[in-house]
C-alpha cells in the first residue's frame, strides 16, 4: 500500500467512534488526494461532534449506517468501490457484553463478515493494491500471569464474550486471506486512552465522576493490570501500518506503559485535585470499591516490537504524559461531557444531516 497513494477511495468504519474519529482526522488531513467515507452507525458512542473540524472537508463523506446491515455494506461498495477498508466498528464494552452477547456477534463477527464479502467481490478481478486492515484488542489473547508479554503469535483464549467475538473476527479476516487470497493487515492494540472517549471506560469515567464529587467505582481489589495505549499513538500505528505493513501480517500495538487499576486511580486523582485546586486526597475519598465483573482477565501487556523493529513506531508519550493531555482536554471540553452523558450529541446529527 505504500506505493500509488494518489486518488484513493478509503472506508473507515466506527469512525465518529473514540479510535475512528482520531484515525479519520488524521487521513483526512495527511492524505489530501484520498477521499475518506465514513461509515458510522451512531449508536451511544458515535458522535459527529468528534469531527466537527473536519466535516465540510472536500476529500470527507459521513454515511449513516450499520456494517451488520448486508443490504447497505453491499450498495456502498457498489456505489463507492473502495480501494481500502480501515474496520475500526465494534461493539467495544465488556460489561455491556456480558448483558447482551448477541449485539457483539452481530456488529463484530457478522458486520465484519459483511465487510469481508463486499471486499473479496469488489476486488477479485484486481486486487492489486487493495488493502483490508482490521483493527483488534490484545483481549483476544485472554489473561497474563504476573511475567510475559503478548506476542502476535500468543495463543487465543478470551474470556468475555466482547473478545470472542473479536477473536472470532480477526479468524474470518485471517481466513478470507487464505480462502480468497484477501490483501490483509491485522492488529491487536492495548487500552485506548485520550480525548473524546466516551465515558464508560475507566479513564474518562473517573475523570467525569471527579468533576461531579460522585462515586469512583474500582472492580475487585483494584489490582488488575492494563497496558495503556495514547489515542494519537495508536492513530500514527494505524496509519503506518495500513501504508507500510506487509499484507497478511499481523502486528501488536501497546503503549509500554503497564499500570494497576488502584494505582491508575490513585494518580488520576492526584491530577485532577491538582487541576481543580481541590485539597490533596481530595479525590481519592470518593473510590468504592465494587463487586469484581464475570471472567475479569488479571493482567494484559503487549510486546510491540514486531512493530517497533519492523516500521519504526513507538510511542510518543509517556503515560503519564497521556493522562496530563487527556486531563486537560476533558476539562477544556465540559460542553462536550456534558453533552455525550445526557445524549445531546445524539441531537447534532439529527441538525446536521436529517
Amino acid at each position: 500500500m505504500e506505493e500509488n497513494r494518489a486518488n484513493k477511495r478509503l472506508l473507515i468504519t466506527g469512525g465518529a467512534g473514540f479510535i475512528g474519529s482520531h484515525v479519520v482526522r488524521r487521513f483526512v488531513n495527511r492524505y489530501p488526494s484520498y477521499h475518506i467515507y465514513n461509515v458510522d452507525a451512531l449508536t451511544y458512542a458515535g458522535n459527529l461532534e468528534n469531527l466537527r473540524d473536519i466535516e465540510t472537508a472536500p476529500n470527507y463523506t459521513f454515511l449513516k449506517g450499520n456494517i451488520a446491515d448486508e443490504s447497505f455494506i453491499r450498495k456502498i461498495f457498489k456505489e463507492y468501490r473502495f480501494d481500502g477498508v480501515v474496520h475500526l466498528a465494534a461493539e467495544s464494552h465488556v460489561d455491556r457484553s456480558i448483558a447482551d452477547p448477541l449485539v457483539f456477534v452481530r456488529t463484530n463477527i457478522l458486520g465484519t463478515v459483511n465487510l469481508l464479502n463486499a471486499a473479496v467481490d469488489l476486488w477479485k478481478a484486481d486486487a492489486h493494491n487493495k488493502r483490508f486492515y482490521h483493527i483488534s484488542t490484545d483481549e483476544v489473547y485472554g489473561s497474563l500471569g504476573a511475567q510475559g508479554l503478548f506476542s502476535e503469535v500468543s495463543p487465543y483464549r478470551p474470556n468475555s464474550p466482547y473478545s470472542a467475538s473479536k477473536a472470532s473476527a480477526d479468524h474470518f479476516v485471517r481466513a478470507y486471506g487464505e480462502t480468497y487470497g484477501l490483501p490483509f493487515v491485522l492488529s491487536n492494540c492495548s487500552n485506548n486512552y485520550g480525548p473524546n472517549q466516551f465515558p464508560e471506560k475507566l479513564i474518562p469515567l473517573l475523570i467525569h465522576n471527579i468533576i461531579e464529587r460522585i462515586a469512583l467505582p474500582v472492580y475487585g481489589d483494584g489490582d488488575y493490570t492494563r497496558d495503556w495505549l495514547f489515542v494519537e499513538d495508536h492513530a500514527q500505528a494505524i496509519d503506518l501500518i495500513f501504508h507500510e505493513g506487509k499484507n497478511q501480517e499481523t502486528y501488536n500495538v501497546g503503549g509500554c506503559n503497564e499500570w494497576k487499576n488502584i494505582d491508575l486511580v490513585k494518580l488520576l486523582c492526584r491530577l485532577m485535585d491538582k487541576r481543580l485546586n481541590r485539597p490533596e486526597h481530595t479525590s481519592e475519598q470518593l473510590i468504592t470499591f465494587v463487586k469484581d465483573r464475570p471472567g475479569h482477565d488479571r493482567r494484559y501487556a503487549i510486546d510491540s516490537g514486531k512493530i517497533n523493529n519492523e516500521l519504526g513506531w513507538k510511542p510518543s508519550v509517556t503515560f503519564e504524559q497521556g493522562l496530563e493531555r487527556t486531563i486537560d482536554w476533558y476539562l477544556a471540553n465540559g460542553e462536550w461531557l456534558k453533552n455525550v452523558t445526557t445524549g445531546d450529541y445524539q441531537k447534532y446529527y439529527e441538525d446536521m444531516y436529517s
